[in-house]
């Protein structure tokens, strides 16, 4: 089912969403060579318990989840794609670092996610981050009133294509509000002009990941959680939640 969120839901969804860009700039500042992704997961943690907001991520358990997340960010780096659990792992120089945060404030969730580099970037680095970057704004023009998740799906999958970058299989987007996964599911690859219609308080999460091999395929780590590229080559995993209103794509998860 899903629901459309009132104004007053939008602005408490926007606290939350500041409190998730609080959190991932934090953790962002400190990732440096010798940091371990556990000491950024604690970063983080901290950020949420000085903001009164709880983690959506800690102890959640999906049906193919072995046991339950017990972090409050996934730290997935160079040829981890996504879900990546904080362990004693210390960053090096060159390292490719998606972080993606959630936080829930007063009821309402938040959700984002950023790629970055540690110490000297490679330029294929760079560009991959940039074209993650590009598919995810193009998606974010795409949720206006009026289209269909599959325009926001299509958009994000040219964007990517262009680049010939791959897309994580089967993965994609969410709706959000007072649970961090909601109906509808947002594919980063599709057709315009099919799916759910895109209204006024529909409240996404767009999230392209994509590859630098090309490649769409991924490999399940032994933890259950982390997900890699089968060929080795690095990722970059960008996220925002986005509301549709009458005035275009409102952004909720910016400090």
């Amino acid at each position: 089912m899903v629901e459309l969120k009132s104004d007053t839901a939008l602005a408490a969804m926007r606290e939350a969403g500041r409190v998730v860009a609080n959190a991932l700039a934090a953790v962002q500042r400190e990732a440096a060579v010798g940091v371990s992704l556990l000491e950024l997961d604690e970063v983080a943690r901290g950020v949420l318990t000085a903001a009164g907001a709880s983690s959506p991520f800690l102890g959640y358990r999906p049906s193919f989840a072995p046991v339950p997340f017990p972090a409050v960010i996934c730290a997935s780096v160079n040829d981890a794609v996504v879900h990546g659990i904080p362990n004693g792992y210390r960053l090096r120089d060159g390292d490719l670092v998606s972080i993606d945060c959630g936080a829930v404030l007063d009821g309402w969730c938040g959700d984002s996610a950023v790629s970055f580099t540690v110490g000297a970037a490679r330029p294929e680095d760079d560009q991959l981050i940039a074209a993650a970057r590009r598919s995810l704004e193009a998606g974010i023009a795409a949720a206006v009133v009026g289209n269909r998740i599959g325009d926001i799906a299509h958009a994000i999958g040219r964007s990517a294509r262009a680049g010939r970058y791959g897309l994580l299989d089967g993965f994609g987007g969410h709706g959000i509000g007072r649970r961090m996964h909601e109906d509808p599911h947002v594919p980063n690859e599709g057709r315009p002009g099919r799916g759910y219609p895109l209204r006024p308080g529909l409240v996404l999460a767009i999230e392209p990941m994509l590859t630098a091999g090309g490649r769409d395929e991924y490999d399940t780590d032994p933890d259950g959680w982390t997900l890699r590229t089968t060929d080795g080559t690095r990722a970059a995993h960008v996220e925002h939640t986005v509301a549709v209103t009458e005035d275009g794509p409102q952004i909720l998860t910016l400090p």
